[in-house]
């Protein structure tokens, strides 16, 4: 009987320091770090909603579903952090009362939500219903303070998506992006613009890798997304220099590392697999007749065109292999709307498999 209670107590610890540690590492600890416990709870939710949003309803059904699906494993993941440390309680009081296991969960849910209807008769399990106390106000505290936080980095990635759609349309595309500004007459000022997004980048990186459920916030507007946006400027910048004949800044190349590395960075996050030390030869997911039809529309439109076209390619394709992998990993991942050269290659709709990625040392300079 003894050695009973002793597991029983065991087994309570254990699941409330599982709880405590996915709630520290998930609302507090400032890096991404993956938690099985959220992730299990993100997953889940995920596969139901992939059921609500299959592919056979139109984009905007889906949209509509998929809208709540960040909101509401958040508040699951918060349920689910209670519902564990009252289990974990409820056997701490089997273990210290050897009461019944009515008894226990009564108390264990009276001391987390301090409502104070049961008290325990000894020392020992006052104890216990005061440390629960106590851990059902952090988990609260959490939670209200996290809200803000992730609303407000919200807030800003979504600013700089709306702004973007002024310069490239929407769907955003980076020929769009380019045309404009040829149009307006700034396409060779563009390098406040290539700033701007390094710095939105550089944000992106820190904000969803240590806010992981942000990445699954959706857009106000339906058919924007911020993994959209970051294809339209990383192309625009691989454009810019693979094709626009124009003076050469440096302003576009800080541009595109700092968007890769993000990209790459969230791509580690949910352990997406991809290559971190690509070769300009490898292969992506742009086809060379594609990538012909946009120089010939810059070229229709008056954009300054570098004369030497399969030079052009290959230097494009030497920027975009940074990037293509992890970018249309990302589309599929967060379900993204539609855009050309962007979530258009995201095959899947769905969390992809969890695959160890290839391992080997980061690149200390792009491919290209």
């Amino acid at each position: 009987m003894i050695a009973l209670r002793v597991l029983l107590a065991l087994a309570g610890v254990a699941l409330i320091v599982a709880a405590l540690d996915a709630a520290i590492r998930t609302f507090v600890l400032p890096r991404g770090v993956p938690v099985q416990l959220s992730r299990t709870v993100f997953v889940g939710v995920r596969k139901a909603f992939d059921l609500l949003a299959r592919p056979s309803r139109t984009y905007e059904q889906r949209d509509r579903v998929m809208a709540l699906y960040a909101p509401i494993a958040l508040l699951t993941l918060a349920a689910t952090l209670v519902v564990v440390v009252w289990l974990g309680y409820t056997l701490l009081f089997v273990a210290v009362e050897d009461a019944g296991w009515t008894d226990a969960l009564t108390t264990s849910g009276s001391s987390l939500l301090t409502l104070g209807f049961e008290r325990p008769p000894g020392t020992p399990a006052v104890v216990l219903a005061l440390t629960e106390a106590l851990c059902g106000l952090m988990l609260l505290a959490l939670v209200i303070a996290y809200l803000p936080t992730i609303y407000g980095a919200f807030s800003r990635r979504e600013t700089a998506v709306t702004r973007l759609s002024v310069r490239a349309g929407t769907p955003p595309t980076a020929w769009e992006l380019l045309e404009r500004a040829h149009r307006a007459g700034y396409l060779t000022e563009l390098d406040e613009l290539w700033q701007q997004w390094e710095e939105w980048f550089a944000e992106l990186s820190e904000t969803h890798t240590s806010l992981a459920s942000i990445n699954f916030f959706r857009s106000p507007n339906p058919h924007r997304s911020w993994v959209t946006a970051a294809a339209c400027v990383l192309d625009a910048a691989a454009l810019r220099y693979a094709v626009v004949r124009v003076p050469w800044t440096p302003a576009a190349g800080v541009c595109i590392r700092s968007g890769f590395v993000a990209l790459r960075e969230i791509a580690d996050f949910f352990d997406v697999e991809h290559d971190p030390d690509p070769s300009p030869g490898d292969p992506i997911s742009i086809a060379r007749d594609e990538f012909d039809l946009v120089y010939e529309r810059l070229l229709a439109a008056g954009v300054p065109v570098v004369p030497d076209q399969d030079r052009a390619w290959r230097d494009y394709a030497g920027w975009r292999v940074n990037y293509d992998a992890v970018l249309v990993a990302l589309g599929g991942l967060v379900m993204a709307p539609y855009a050309p050269w962007s979530s258009d290659r995201s095959v899947a709709r769905r969390l992809p498999p969890l695959r160890r990625r290839r391992r080997g040392p980061r690149p200390s300079v792009p491919a290209r």
